[in-house]
């Protein structure tokens, strides 16, 4: 039986190179891939998604079938617009850098879909690289603080030198962004960047003997990168 009528139902302004077609597509799915790995590796928070993995893989390939129907034919361009504009895609992404992701895979697709190989396998080779080191370095991490301490203070305002001795004994830097008064004392907080993070029992413990001082609570603070 002839199957020759499978190839020749292509229609378009030249003759299609089946084997850089299929070179293009393989190169997307391989490209797809590579990013999806750094994603999987990379990726820190509660929205990771196994199907957000698995359209990084598809969309490389997608987009390329897309570009390599679309080349050279402003007939179906316009076609494939119309189409996408019945059909949409509506999703929320909870990470500002999933849609890096996305818009790398759709630029890497683009590449291999109008056969720009070389563009498309070192465009994913440095942003692969880009992400793993962003990531490695912790990049845009802000560290100000270890602790949060809050305790009762049942004395004098002016009393206070020998809990700050203790305070700057244990820390760099300390900040008080809280002090409120009631019927039993003061309550007091501070945020403090410690010398050794490995010594704050230590430290509630030394105020804990600070005559004055109870009620001592000791809370390791979060990173501030994502406020």
């Amino acid at each position: 039986m002839n199957f020759d009528w499978i190839t020749q139902g292509e229609f378009g302004s030249g003759p299609s190179n089946w084997p850089l077609m299929i070179l293009g597509l393989l190169l997307a799915f391989a490209c797809g891939h590579v990013i999806s790995w750094v994603y999987m590796m990379t990726h820190s928070g509660l929205s990771y998604s196994r199907s957000f993995v698995n359209s990084l893989v598809l969309l490389p390939p997608i987009v390329a079938l897309v570009m390599m129907v679309l080349v050279n034919n402003l007939i179906t361009a316009f076609g494939m617009m119309a189409v996408f504009a019945i059909v949409r895609f509506r999703n929320i992404l909870r990470d500002t850098l999933d849609t890096t992701y996305i818009l790398i895979s759709l630029v890497i697709g683009m590449a291999t879909g109008t056969y720009k190989f070389a563009s498309a396998v070192v465009g994913c080779a440095l942003v692969s690289m880009t992400l793993l080191y962003l990531w490695y370095a912790h990049f845009g991490t802000r560290h100000r603080y270890d602790l949060i301490v809050s305790m009762l203070w049942t004395r004098p305002g002016t009393e206070k030198p020998e809990l700050e001795r203790v305070l700057r004994r244990h820390s760099i830097t300390k900040l008080m962004p809280s002090e409120r008064s009631g019927e039993e004392g003061t309550l007091l907080s501070y945020r403090l960047l410690l010398r050794d993070v490995n010594r704050s029992d230590e430290l509630k413990e030394e105020l804990e003997q600070v005559p004055g001082v109870s009620r001592v609570n000791v809370m390791h603070a979060e990173d501030e990168s994502e406020l």
